[in-house]
């Protein structure tokens, strides 16, 4: 049971809703995107994404933080248990929060990270009826609101919200065999890991950096995973367009496959309230294949945007969106789900090595 008396605090949609909660976060009012994720577990791997930069998370699954957080252990300069170096959320909304945490690997509540971490989270609200809500109407900008330090509701995806969580210059990882640019457009950990794992080296490269200056020689090009529109990282498209100009391949995650898409012409658009799971449903176009699949992500590819040469690679099973294109002849693919899953099933894993197989 709590040490103390929790303060009540608000959760406020755009729309006037009120949703009043317990905090076991930071004692700071937020605004934000409010989005929700139907996933069972991985709650350390999914605040620390940083596709949700500027989105306050809705967790559906009624029962959080049981398992209290892993210790921040470092190898190859990654954070072992997490996709990033910190909690990229702007807030955190469940209906029960576990005041107790018992696990194997675990080293700190939930409460206490995100405490340490100036986060906001409410405890004691009716996450089913918010996120019918949600789904009925689509995302909607709110806020969590503390007595007395009320705020305006500022709309996130007016900021560049992927230059806020690259890194600010470059990052080798590993040694020796192929090399691969990683364009960082908020890229999660387990790319990186997946990628040493197969013995190539990863340069990691800001969202904006040129790869045809001539400071790192590369066999391949991936675009990572990140949030927010994808229009809005014009330097990335160009740069995607002049890899594909020049026939380099080129693998796209999430943010990735849209950047992909629009660099060869196609549209995307903003879905009605996204994909934000691990249980998925992706179809592998033109056969009886499909993948459960982990996702974040609020845009889509418009597959019938696609330019001649290009078709549709996946399609997702449940309302038929994209989930991934490639080039008909050439080394370009992308997909909308995260084949390094964390959390989620592992089972489109082989797609890194697909990619792989194309590097001269």
């Amino acid at each position: 049971m709590p040490k103390f008396l929790p303060k009540k605090a608000e959760l406020i949609l755009e729309d006037g809703s009120v949703f009043e909660g317990l905090s076991f976060g930071a004692e700071k009012s937020i605004s934000g995107e409010v989005v929700f994720n139907t996933g069972m577990v991985g709650y350390p791997e999914s605040l620390s994404d940083p596709s949700y930069r500027g989105q306050i998370l809705v967790l559906s699954y009624p029962l959080i933080g049981n398992y209290g957080v892993p210790p921040k252990n470092k190898t190859n300069q990654l954070l072992e248990f997490f996709e990033s170096d910190k909690i990229q959320v702007s807030g955190l909304i469940v209906s029960n929060y576990s005041f107790q945490h018992n696990h194997w690997n675990s080293v700190s509540s939930l409460a206490e990270w995100l405490k340490s971490e100036s986060i906001p989270a409410l405890t004691g609200i009716d996450t089913r009826a918010l996120t019918q809500k949600l789904r009925e109407k689509g995302v909607m900008l709110g806020k969590i609101v503390f007595s007395g330090q009320d705020l305006a509701i500022v709309d996130p995806n007016k900021r560049n919200l992927v230059q806020e969580v690259s890194v600010s210059s470059p990052v080798v990882y590993g040694e020796k065999g192929k090399k691969v640019m990683l364009v960082d457009c908020g890229a999660k950990g387990n790319i990186v890991r997946c990628l040493l794992e197969r013995k190539v080296q990863v340069i990691r490269v800001p969202w904006d950096f040129n790869p045809f200056d001539g400071e790192f020689d590369f066999d391949g090009l991936l675009i990572s995973n990140g949030p927010g529109d994808p229009k809005t990282v014009q330097a990335t498209i160009r740069n995607a367009a002049k890899a594909l100009e020049q026939e380099i391949p080129t693998f796209g995650i999430c943010l990735g496959n849209q950047v992909l898409a629009l660099a060869a012409g196609a549209n995307t658009y903003k879905l009605k309230y996204g994909h934000r799971s691990q249980n998925q449903p992706a179809e592998l176009v033109g056969t009886k294949q499909c993948f459960i699949t982990s996702q974040n992500h609020g845009y889509a590819v418009d597959a019938k945007s696609l330019p001649a040469g290009w078709m549709e690679w996946f399609r997702n099973a449940n309302d038929g969106s994209n989930e991934g294109i490639r080039h008909k002849r050439k080394p370009f693919m992308s997909v909308q789900f995260h084949p390094e899953a964390t959390p989620g099933p592992t089972d489109c894993g082989f797609l890194f090595d697909e990619f792989l197989e194309e590097l001269k």
